[in-house]
């Protein structure tokens, strides 16, 4: 265990290609529930605003809605279900593909979904996780069945997280320096400088940001001046996101974070060394 995690937290161990453990805290019951209860109170206001909506631009009173609801032609009635469990169970599909693992409450919590190889979850593994919380929550909504998988795994797992191959973490920035205290202080340029076996990979660099090859290129830079472990999690925190961005193809047994960053900033600048 590292220094950086409380001895009361359970932690999950995953080694990266160069064989340093990178140490997550597990993220705890009580956190995931009040993280859950905050979405769902944002799907309920949703789910309202949707209702009353189809109320006001009907033109009906209330009662009179339900009233047509129930004497509606069967397809009516399927689609307008189909639409609200849409929009409650791909709240979090959606949400947490396009956040990289994170809902509104996630955040607000510093929550995060990881694959267990600490990788950013895609689309399919939001959705395999999501699609069980029915089974998960029943009985509804006191969540007891994941309840009961989360004590008996040893990932603190419920269902859909097992199905899914994914764990929820807890974000701790004393794990590794700031950006800031990394970025600051101004240091000769090394960025360019391969210390990795290049990590061939089949991506567009069209969405890239200048913003983001800068943050690349800082980190390449000071890297080091830092210690083995929070290096290697400085450059976890800094590939995940523009791994979840560009959804790159590459071979597994060849990847190393250093090595994926050094080759992505020599393609950029390669492309781009007239713009910069």
């Amino acid at each position: 265990m590292s220094a950086a995690t409380a001895p009361t937290e359970e932690t999950l161990v995953i080694e990266t290609p160069e064989r340093v453990p990178l140490h997550f805290a597990l993220a705890s019951i009580g956190n995931r529930f009040l993280a859950c209860a905050f979405d769902h109170l944002l799907q309920s206001i949703a789910v309202v605003i949707i209702v009353f909506s189809v109320i006001f631009l009907s033109g009906s009173e209330v009662g009179e809605a339900a009233e047509r609801f129930t004497e509606a032609p069967k397809w009516a009635q399927a689609l307008l279900i189909v639409a609200l469990f849409l929009v409650w169970s791909g709240y979090f599909v959606l949400f947490e593909w396009a956040w990289s693992g994170q809902t509104p409450g996630k955040r607000w919590l510093k929550l995060r979904v990881i694959r267990e190889d600490g990788r950013p979850v895609t689309f399919w593994e939001a959705a395999a996780r999501n699609l069980l919380r029915v089974f998960d929550a029943e009985p509804f909504p006191f969540y007891s069945l994941g309840l009961v998988s989360v004590f008996l795994s040893r990932r603190d797992q419920r269902v859909g997280d097992m199905v899914a191959g994914t764990v929820v973490v807890r974000e701790r920035e004393a794990q590794a320096p700031t950006f800031e205290q990394v970025f600051s202080a101004p240091t000769s340029d090394a960025a360019l400088r391969r210390s990795f076996r290049p990590v061939p990979f089949t991506a567009s660099l069209a969405p890239l940001t200048e913003h983001e090859i800068e943050v690349v290129e800082a980190f390449l830079r000071r890297r080091w001046d830092l210690d083995e472990q929070p290096r290697q999690w400085m450059a976890w925190r800094v590939a995940t996101p523009l791994l979840h961005k560009l959804r790159p193809e590459f071979d597994p047994q060849q990847f190393t974070y250093e090595g994926f960053l050094e080759e992505l900033l020599h393609r950029y600048r390669a492309t781009h060394r007239f713009d910069s």
